[in-house]
């Protein structure tokens, strides 16, 4: 990361409209992004959005995604192929971390980066393990309903529990967007875990996978894949929770890539053991 900064680079915010051509870039690096993102992304940062453009043409992307007043989280850092090797990347990169202020900033990088993140002030904290499958048949196991509006409080304060920020506006959006299915897990009055099953370009994926216990994420993970029997499912899995890796391995699903969890800074406290899966490698 150490290109001079091309002059006639022009980076300014992202709008809603040029979403799809992120996303296209996106899917032609096989990140499977999801067909609903964009409108739920937006509507937790509204400015944390950029493009390069050279002669109004976008050539570089990236996301830097405000989460209240400590946490931020970097994502879609995408050069056109083309157009790599000129130091794009590098001026979109620093023009947009500038929108996380003071925020410590997470990221879910490709490993063979890190070096390079850690440059720009990232730490390694963890590796992620992206698994695929095919969803099993199966019906849905006791304790098990879909997630309805009514839900919404609580599933807001048990995601907060469970992920470095409180995210309440993408949540409302993530629960509900087209395409998504979401589910609770419960014992009586109260939620032991939740999950969401999204469409994607090239499969299905499932996020956040949040759960008490490893039998309420085996529980949850098979809702899920009933309603998606057949299709290829995917779920990014910290590997610090051996328990999630267990419970992947054990239904099927094979290690396909992975990434670097990493941070510029601390975050606060929130229950690793019970992220089975991450939301997105996109926004955390």
């Amino acid at each position: 990361m150490t290109s001079p900064a091309p002059r006639n680079l022009v980076v300014t915010q992202a709008t809603p409209a040029d979403w799809p051509v992120i996303s296209e870039w996106a899917a032609a690096e096989g990140w499977s992004p999801g067909l609903s993102d964009g409108p739920v992304f937006f509507a937790q940062d509204p400015d944390g959005f950029f493009l390069g453009r050279i002669g109004g043409e976008p050539v570089s992307a990236i996301s830097v995604v405000n989460y209240g007043s400590d946490y931020a989280f970097l994502g879609c850092y995408l050069v056109r192929p083309d157009a790599r090797g000129h130091g794009y990347g590098l001026t979109t990169w620093k023009t947009a971390l500038a929108h996380a202020g003071s925020r410590t900033v997470g990221l879910d990088g490709v490993v063979a980066q890190q070096d390079n993140y850690r440059q720009s002030g990232f730490e390694l904290a963890y590796r992620t393990v992206r698994f695929t499958g095919t969803a099993p048949a199966g019906g849905t196991p006791a304790r098990v309903r879909p997630a309805g509006p009514a839900d919404l409080a609580t599933l807001t304060a048990y995601d907060s529990a469970c992920f470095p920020a409180d995210r309440p506006r993408f949540l409302a959006e993530w629960l509900t967007a087209p395409g998504h299915r979401a589910v609770v897990r419960h014992d009586g009055d109260r939620v032991t875990g939740y999950g969401v099953i999204r469409p994607c370009h090239g499969c299905l994926r499932i996020g956040p996978l949040f759960a008490d216990t490893a039998d309420d994420a085996r529980a949850l993970l098979a809702a899920l894949a009933a309603g998606a029997t057949g299709q290829e499912v995917a779920l990014d899995v910290p590997e610090p929770n051996g328990a999630g890796i267990a419970l992947v391995e054990e239904a099927g699903f094979r290690a396909s890539f992975e990434t670097a969890r990493m941070y510029t800074g601390p975050v606060r406290a929130y229950a690793r053991e019970r992220v089975f899966a991450v939301t997105t490698l996109e926004l955390g």
